[in-house]
C-alpha cells in the first residue's frame, strides 16, 4: 500500500503530455516565377525530343503540361 503522502508526491511530479492539436495546413501554391511562354515551349521541345529518342508514346499536350510543371 502506498501512503497518502507518497501518492500526492507522485501526482505533483506526474505531468500530462500536451495533446497536439491538428492545424489544417493550407497548401500554398508555388510562387509564380516569371516564366514566358517561350520558356515553356523550349522545355516542351526538349521533353519531346527526349521522349522520341526513348521511344515513349506521348503527345504535345502532355509535353507542354510537363514543361509547365517543371518550370513552375
Amino acid at each position: 500500500m502506498v501512503s497518502k503522502k507518497a501518492q500526492s508526491a507522485t501526482k505533483k511530479h506526474a505531468t500530462k503530455k500536451p495533446v497536439a492539436k491538428k492545424v489544417a495546413s493550407k497548401k500554398s501554391a508555388p510562387k509564380p516565377k516569371n516564366i514566358s511562354e517561350d520558356d515553356i515551349r523550349k522545355r516542351a521541345q526538349e521533353i519531346y525530343e527526349e521522349r522520341i529518342a526513348k521511344g515513349i508514346v506521348g503527345n504535345s499536350e502532355s509535353d507542354w503540361l510537363q514543361a509547365e510543371k517543371e518550370l513552375i
